[in-house]
């Protein structure tokens, strides 16, 4: 995530260059990398040691953004659904995950009446559909580990690729009313940089590097979308970040905006494809 600046002060044409911060951000992105790649290779349910606190923290970051509290009973019903929610699919439940999600968000709808129920009651899906998404894929044996972690490299090489391209380019802004520091020059570096991901990912994993590649380029564009719905959310409530947990990064939901809506994405694809082998519906008719 790039820190936002108003409008009025973006330079549309000149290169900002790399911040001070970049190697702080580099490091923690580097940390938090190897730990979740790690605990993704461990089994599903060393994955989900990941997956819970995430979703918890980003319920609390959710709340601290849409409502401007640091507790409060809706934090605490969000947080317990999307808990049970991540808990459930981790053992095999992932109907019963949804189910809770969307138990939680209809009791958040009367609990925050008057007071911004939607957008509550929007972050209990945000937060908890991206894991229970994350666990489905995982728990698909034997190809559960390559489907999460291309979805890891795809979307942490279109972040990488599009703050440097953003920044050592620099250029037109892409959206100056909602993220001010973002260009076309970081787009188009991000894409291209995940087609060639989703393309290398292909080659070394004995799949199809034509048709990942193509899946790197509808992934990449997913995960901008997805930095630029979070960055809406914080521009209309007037915050910069959903927390500073992360030195260099913010909260977890500026770490995971682009991840969030690249895994419900291809949770979704591989639910239309074959619902009974979400992981092999990625990518099974792809071997070479």
């Amino acid at each position: 995530m790039e820190d936002d600046i108003a409008p009025e002060e973006a330079d549309l044409s000149e290169a900002g260059g790399l911040s001070g911060d970049f190697g702080t951000r580099l490091l923690w992105g580097v940390l938090f990398a190897v730990i979740a790649i790690g605990l993704a290779y461990a089994g599903q349910l060393a994955f989900a040691l990941l997956v819970l606190p995430v979703t918890v923290v980003m319920s609390w970051e959710w709340a601290r953004v849409v409502r401007g509290t640091e507790f409060d009973l809706t934090l605490v019903v969000h947080a317990v659904v999307v808990a049970v929610g991540a808990i459930l699919t981790a053992f095999g439940y992932a109907a019963l995950g949804l189910a809770a999600l969307v138990i939680g968000a209809i009791i958040v709808l009367p609990l925050q009446f008057g007071e911004r129920p939607l957008v509550s009651a929007a972050g209990v899906v945000y937060t908890g559909l991206p894991a229970v998404a994350l666990l489905w894929l995982r728990g698909n044996e034997p190809m559960g580990f390559l489907a999460v972690l291309f979805i890891f490299l795809v979307v942490w090489t279109v972040d990488t690729a599009a703050f440097l391209a953003g920044r050592l380019i620099g250029g037109p802004r892409l959206a100056p009313r909602i993220s001010p520091k973002k260009t076309w020059a970081g787009l188009a570096g991000g894409v291209i940089a995940s087609v060639i991901a989703g393309a290398m990912f292909g080659y070394f994993a004995g799949l199809s590097p034509s048709v990942l590649a193509v899946s790197g380029f509808v992934m990449g564009l997913i995960a901008q979308g997805g930095d630029l719905g979070e960055s809406a959310l914080k521009r209309a409530y007037g915050v910069k970040d959903a927390s500073n947990l992360i030195p260099g990064h913010g909260g977890l939901m500026d770490r995971t905006d682009g991840l969030v809506a690249v895994a419900v994405a291809a949770a979704l694809i591989a639910l239309f494809v074959d619902a009974h082998a979400p992981a092999e519906a990625l990518f099974a008719r792809f071997w070479e």
